[in-house]
C-alpha cells in the first residue's frame, strides 16, 4: 500500500507506518477538520485548533540510520508519533522519505490555516541535548588520549583502530547532534535538517 494517498472527495491526504515488525501499522489521515489516527483498534480525531505543541527530530536507530520523528501534543488525545520509516520484515526498514515530508508540509500548511495555537520545537529537549554533547566532547576526548598513548607505546595498529573508531563515532554523533539542536521554528519554514528530502 502506498504510505500516502489523495482521497479526491475530501482531498485528505495518509500517511500510513509500521513501528514494529509484529504490531498494526499506525495510519494518519490530514482531514478538512483535524488529524484522523488509527493504529490497531485505537482509533480517533485531533481537531487543528486543539493542538498545542509540535517537535520534529533526528531518531536514526541501528537497522535505520537515516530516520525523523515528528511529534504531536493535543488537548485530551495522546501524544501521536509519526515516524520516517516502516519496518518491512525481520532485518530491513523502508524509508518513507518522500510521503514522510509530503505529509508534514501540508500538516503544517493545515496548522498555520487553522491558527492553532501550537509551539513548533526543533531536535531534542535541552535538558537531553546539552548533557549529551558534554558526554559525546568527553568520550572523542578520552579516545583521543588513548589514540596518542597507543602511539607513544609504539603500538601503531592499535592508535589505527581507535583512530577509525574515534572517526565513525564522530561521524554519526556530530551528525546527531548537529540535526538535534533545540529550537524553535515556523510552521511555513521546515527545518531542512529535520525533514527527509523528498
Amino acid at each position: 500500500m502506498n504510505p500516502v494517498s489523495e482521497n479526491d472527495p475530501a482531498s485528505d491526504l495518509v500517511y500510513i507506518y509500521r513501528p514494529s515488525l509484529l504490531g498494526a501499522p499506525w495510519s494518519f489521515r490530514l482531514t478538512p477538520t483535524g488529524i484522523s489516527w488509527e493504529a490497531g483498534r485505537q482509533s480517533g480525531l485531533v481537531a487543528y485548533r486543539d493542538v498545542r505543541r509540535v517537535r520534529l527530530s533526528f531518531k536514526p536507530i541501528s537497522m535505520q540510520t537515516h530516520r525523523y520523528m515528528a511529534e504531536i501534543w493535543a488537548e485530551n488525545a495522546p501524544k501521536l508519533r509519526i515516524v520516517s520509516s516502516s519496518w518491512k520484515s525481520m532485518v530491513e526498514q523502508e524509508r518513507l522519505d518522500k510521503s514522510y515530508s509530503a505529509f508534514l508540509t501540508e500538516l503544517h500548511r493545515r496548522l498555520a490555516e487553522a491558527h492553532a495555537p501550537a509551539v513548533f520545537e526543533q531536535g531534542s529537549h535541552p535538558l537531553r541535548f546539552w548533557p549529551g554533547v558534554a558526554i559525546f566532547a568527553a568520550i572523542s576526548l578520552g579516545l583521543a588520549f588513548l589514540i596518542v598513548r597507543a602511539l607513544q607505546s609504539d603500538a601503531p595498529a592499535g592508535a589505527a583502530f581507535i583512530a577509525a573508531f574515534l572517526g565513525l563515532f564522530v561521524w554519526h554523533g556530530g551528525n546527531y547532534f548537529r540535526r538535534n539542536r533545540p529550537g524553535v521554528y515556523s510552521p511555513d519554514a521546515l527545518p531542512e535538517l529535520l525533514v527527509p528530502r523528498s
